[in-house]
């Protein structure tokens, strides 16, 4: 370095306490040096290290909850199991109430879709009218943009079969005018 007068400045010498943290470090990791090797040494004369030791390595078997997520991590599947934990609460998300009557289905994760079906035409129309805030406190609980709608399905109405007799097959009464 030089400054205005075109002289060169050298950096400071260590003093006393810098001198002493620098030979405090070197010897520091020496000696963490000289215990990675004796542990070396000790498991190759204990059979080329295939048994555990006290303490956890690598080699230990990892608990169920951390293999359950790293599964998850590694197939991106956050997002569904998120959902799935979701459908499990779901009377504490909408209330006991609600949730006797209209129940999760399925998640679709490409249209991010919660499809929800009641058993009666009021809960659902019910539903619908709630929608925006549950879908607000899902994205809450799960993430931005996990849920971008909810649809609801009302009850299926029965099928409806014209008359006491029906020959099979037909089509009711078009077939016969048809």
């Amino acid at each position: 370095m030089s400054d205005g007068d075109g002289q060169e400045r050298k950096a400071p010498e260590p003093s006393g306490v810098d001198l002493a943290r620098v030979a405090l470090r070197a010897a520091k990791e020496q000696a963490r040096a000289r215990g990675d090797a004796a542990r070396q040494k000790k498991q190759a004369r204990r059979g080329g290290g295939l048994r555990s030791g006290a303490r956890a390595d690598g080699r230990d078997p990892m608990a169920l909850g951390a293999a359950i997520n790293r599964l998850l991590n590694e197939r991106g599947w956050e997002a569904p199991a998120a959902v799935g934990g979701v459908m499990g609460r779901w009377p504490q998300i909408v209330g006991e109430d609600l949730a006797k009557h209209c129940v999760p289905q399925r998640y679709d994760e490409d249209e991010r879709v919660l499809s929800v079906s009641c058993d009666s035409t009021a809960w659902a129309t019910q539903l619908r009218l709630l929608a925006p805030t549950l879908v607000a406190r899902l994205n809450e609980d799960l993430g931005h943009g996990t849920v971008r709608m909810i649809k609801v399905n009302g009850p299926a109405a029965p099928v409806r079969r014209y008359g006491p007799l029906r020959a099979p097959g037909s089509a009711g009464p078009g077939d016969t005018y048809g």
